[in-house]
């Protein structure tokens, strides 16, 4: 049983917000698969489970000690690297993404637990480091820590999440004491790296990328996605045309309506007004993990916090970003909205370590 100062301190409003996301997510989802002929409830009927799923891991994570994450850092670390790994051999190729491990009942992807595993590492490696970050040694060793996880999720391919892992360094790099200078340098570097990485990528990486400035280009293979995405939404003026009379959704011209291009659906049918509210769910929810890790009792707990923020900010931009054409279509999904196990759990359970972390800001006295 937890004791009652926890239940004082549990953030019954970051969770609610959670909720609120998932449940408008359902609504747009069940439009998106409504006209799919084999079971229009399938995905709809899946989600559900996966939210009731992720709820109960979520009570399980709070359930313990974060500090005991702590402990077992390394095993963390090497057991993400094992998947990782893992799933290069033995993995489900779909869409030339080696990227799902099939377990019968459940399609695993590592490259998204990948996630919850880097933050909790990091932010073990960047607590023993207190006070330290501002040398070149420890800066460096906290991108290799980073960059070992990233290089194996980028062979799968998938850019998108090896992404996302900048965004959780930067953030908890920023927070745990790094240098403005050796963030900045570090970040031109990265830039002037570029070049030299295209050659790395495959042909419909490249494509993705230069596409976006103009989807004119290829306006029947490359370019169609953001053409579509951006007539929906485009058409959804203020209002939208309503929920369920979405053409470019009813009349399939949308692919990915489901997982990536959701908030193009959200967009057409329930218009500005839809996407605003969901917006500013986004914006409490990040407020709601920010206002957590400000009254997080060590550094362990903050950074924690600031990892899962960066996280969420990160794919809430790129996500929606593409979907309006001023970012490369990545693959990510949009977090508790887009359908998807992996990627909806991992994001229930950072939200379960951020609720852990503020439920224990006060040290227990028995």
């Amino acid at each position: 049983m937890f004791d009652e100062k926890l239940w004082r301190n549990f953030d019954y409003w970051l969770l609610f917000i959670v909720l609120a996301i998932s449940i408008y997510g359902l609504v747009i989802l069940s439009s998106a698969t409504s006209n799919f002929s084999a079971d229009p409830w399938y995905y709809v009927q899946k989600q559900a489970i996966w939210i009731a799923a992720g709820l109960t891991g979520l009570f399980l994570v709070i359930s313990i000690d974060y500090s005991n994450f702590s402990r077992l850092s390394g095993y963390i670390y090497i057991g993400n690297l094992a998947l990782l790994t893992l799933v290069l051999f033995i993995g489900r190729e779909t869409a030339g993404a080696q990227r799902w491990i099939d377990l019968r009942f459940f399609d695993l992807q590592p490259s998204e637990f990948a996630k919850l595993a880097i933050i909790i590492t990091l932010a073990v490696f960047l607590e023993k480091r207190e006070g330290d970050m501002d040398s070149v040694k420890n800066f460096a060793l906290a991108f290799i820590h980073v960059a070992l996880p990233m290089f194996l999720i980028f062979r799968q391919p998938d850019l998108g999440t090896s992404l996302v892992f900048v965004a959780i360094l930067y953030g908890m790099l920023f927070l745990g004491g790094a240098k403005l200078k050796h963030l900045f340098l570090s970040m031109a570097a990265g830039a002037a790296a570029v070049p030299l990485l295209w050659r790395f990528l495959k042909p419909y990486q490249q494509m993705r990328l230069v596409i976006f400035m103009n989807p004119e280009q290829d306006p029947l293979e490359y370019g169609y996605q953001l053409i579509q995405s951006v007539i929906a939404i485009g058409s959804g003026g203020i209002w939208g045309s309503g929920l369920y009379e979405g053409t470019q959704n009813i009349y399939d011209f949308l692919p990915a309506q489901h997982t990536d291009f959701i908030f193009s659906v959200l967009g057409e049918e329930l218009g500005f007004v839809g996407a605003v509210v969901l917006l500013v769910l986004y914006l409490l929810l990040i407020y709601r993990i920010l206002k957590v890790s400000s009254m997080a009792k060590d550094t362990f707990g903050l950074l924690i916090c600031i990892g899962v923020a960066s996280m969420l900010v990160f794919q809430v931009l790129v996500n929606i970003g593409m979907t309006i054409s001023i970012m490369p279509v990545t693959g990510l999904p949009l977090p508790f909205m887009s359908y998807g196990g992996s990627s909806f759990l991992v994001n229930i359970l950072s939200i379960g370590l951020v609720l852990n972390v503020g439920m224990r800001r006060d040290k227990i006295m028995f």
